[in-house]
């Protein structure tokens, strides 16, 4: 069956899967909450392919990675695949429960999502009971994990996403990976436009929610010449060097409106990941990844335009 799982998965677009027995995680987990008689926990990472961040990366089209990468993966393509392997496992007489991220349920406050609008994200303890994908993929011998706290894989670096399955059925165990990949160089955290990761890899989600939606000017080719006006830090906010906590964050967030976002409340990235294109430069510049281009992915030096153009 676990060759079925893989085949089956593959075949439905995932591109690693990856098994771990339940006894890799601890008894308090939620996924024991969820399905107390969890045996087995499957993973899957999803390629985001790197034509997607195209655009972004040459400053000229954006939607693909919104639409593409994060809508279409987490709404369309990766629950299908979990349906289909699901299927497969209880035709065999056990029990597949399907795990995707809620994009829109988290139980602090003072917390946001991202990659959606904030103004959709609902507080609750139903949150509790939402695995640590990271720590899940990590378990299942997807990845490691990166110093911006993101997974990163052999093939394909950071450019993946990644759900799994809850089975009672026992499946024989993936490895999980020694550590090989991050060199903790930072590259990611430099390249932030919004100067939203730490000095210890901890992403401010509320920084990067204002900046992944495109508030640094130098790097949003939408923004108008007199953007932020009512705001009297406005050409630190273009800059990238406005700290922001929950309250300014909604409110700088309102305000950048330049570019059209996708639907089921996600908003278009304009920031297009920096981090992880940053992360994937720097792991194929050092021959680290087995997936190989006949064309590096950074072409040339990173464009940026000039804040004079704001003043």
């Amino acid at each position: 069956m676990r060759n079925r799982i893989i085949e089956l998965a593959k075949a439905n677009g995932a591109d690693i899967v990856g098994f771990a027995p339940a006894e890799r995680f601890e008894k308090d987990n939620p996924i024991f909450k969820i399905m107390p008689e969890t045996k087995t926990v499957i993973g899957f990472a999803f390629r985001i392919l790197r034509g997607i961040y195209r655009g972004v990366e040459e400053g000229s089209t954006y939607y693909q990675y919104t639409t593409m990468a994060v809508e279409n993966m987490e709404e369309t393509i990766m629950p299908m695949a979990q349906l289909k392997v699901a299927m497969m496992i209880e035709e065999e007489g056990y029990v597949a429960l399907p795990q995707r991220r809620h994009q829109q349920i988290m139980a602090d406050d003072n917390r946001t999502n991202p990659e959606v609008d904030y103004a959709a994200v609902f507080h609750n303890k139903s949150a509790e009971t939402q695995i640590d994908f990271l720590d899940t993929a990590i378990k299942c011998g997807l990845g490691e994990k990166g110093f911006h706290n993101t997974l990163l894989t052999d093939d394909f670096g950071p450019m993946v996403r990644y759900c799994f399955i809850l089975t009672d059925a026992e499946i024989e165990e993936t490895p999980i990976i020694s550590p090989h990949l991050c060199d903790k160089c930072r590259k990611c955290k430099s390249a932030c436009p919004g100067n939203a990761i730490s000095e210890n890899g901890e992403v401010d989600d509320w920084q990067c929610a204002v900046y992944y939606n495109g508030a640094n000017g130098t790097k949003n080719p939408f923004m108008p010449y007199d953007a932020y006006a009512e705001f009297e830090n406005r050409l630190e906010i273009i800059a990238g060097e406005a700290k922001v906590d929950p309250e300014t964050a909604r409110k700088i967030i309102d305000a950048t409106y330049f570019y059209p976002p996708a639907q089921h409340a996600y908003p278009c990235s304009i920031c297009g990941r920096a981090c992880d294109r940053a992360c994937y430069s720097h792991l194929e510049e050092k021959g680290v990844l087995t997936k190989k281009f006949k064309t590096p992915f950074r072409k040339r030096e990173e464009w940026k335009l000039s804040l004079d153009d704001f003043k």
